[in-house]
């Protein structure tokens, strides 16, 4: 076998490991899950009266708002999916299964690919269940069957890209309880963008924060897929900011996987 097919190979295998774990311990796809569920009940039963009215829509409510958040929501069980991911590969580094991994004779990229490639499944599952709570409470999207398929890509490469950027983070940590702090920061991110109020509302410094962003383009891409409106540049600017943070991931994530000592 070549170098390239023995790598695929031993991704699947890992992939295969992951899964059975993911399967085993179902917990982190109900965290991804349990809560932006939480927020979006919140969010659109306590405050989305007042906020849809905020929207500026001639129906502005409950049900615009429902319409308006959902794409936030989304990006922010990514996120969720992003500090699991982390917490994972802390713990293949911290019960040293890393160790043994580096001893066998298996292409070390795989180890990575593998725990990549599960966390993108897994949080797949949980945005489907997030989709699933939305519909139940009224969401009533308008994309066609190319528009959804379009909206499973921009989310999934979303998931891909910062499951690379938490796979270094994890293994740039020392601890379990600090790979479960590092991602934070990104959870906050779909409140300071248009993920939740539109950024036209915003202070100026704010504003300018949310508009460059990386998740404001994610999201505005995704409510434009979702209720039919035009996306304009923010799909193009979605797909460059994911690979730009996938790109880094990856880097960072091989450099701390080769240079690190195996615990």
């Amino acid at each position: 076998m070549t170098a390239l097919a023995l790598t695929v190979n031993d991704s699947a295998t890992m992939l295969r490991r992951n899964l059975k774990r993911a399967v085993r311990y179902p917990g982190l796809t109900v965290i991804v899950a349990a809560l932006p569920i939480v927020f979006l009940l919140l969010f659109v039963f306590v405050f989305g009266g007042t906020l849809g009215a905020g929207l500026g829509l001639p129906a502005g409510g409950r049900a615009e708002y429902l319409a308006y958040v959902v794409p936030g929501i989304l990006v922010l069980a990514i996120t969720g999916g992003a500090q699991g991911t982390a917490i994972g590969i802390a713990m293949d580094m911290t019960e040293g299964i890393i160790a043994r991994f580096r001893t066998m004779s298996i292409a070390r990229a795989s180890v990575l690919t593998g725990h990549v490639v599960g966390a993108v499944i897994q949080t797949m599952v949980g945005l489907a269940l997030v989709v699933a709570v939305a519909l139940l409470i009224g969401f009533r999207p308008e994309a066609n069957a190319v528009e959804w398929l379009a909206v499973i890509g921009v989310l999934g490469m979303t998931s891909f890209a910062l499951s690379w950027l938490s796979v270094a983070m994890g293994l740039w940590t020392r601890t379990v309880e600090a790979a479960s702090n590092v991602p934070m920061p990104l959870m906050l991110l779909p409140f300071f963008g248009s993920g939740f109020v539109p950024v036209e509302s915003m202070p100026a410094g704010l504003r300018w924060f949310a508009e460059h962003q990386p998740f404001t383009p994610i999201i505005e891409t995704v409510r434009g897929l979702l209720t039919g409106t035009a996306i304009g540049s923010s799909g193009l600017v979605a797909t460059a900011w994911c690979a730009g943070i996938a790109l880094v991931g990856y880097l960072w994530a091989r450099r701390n996987y080769e240079r690190r000592p195996a615990r």
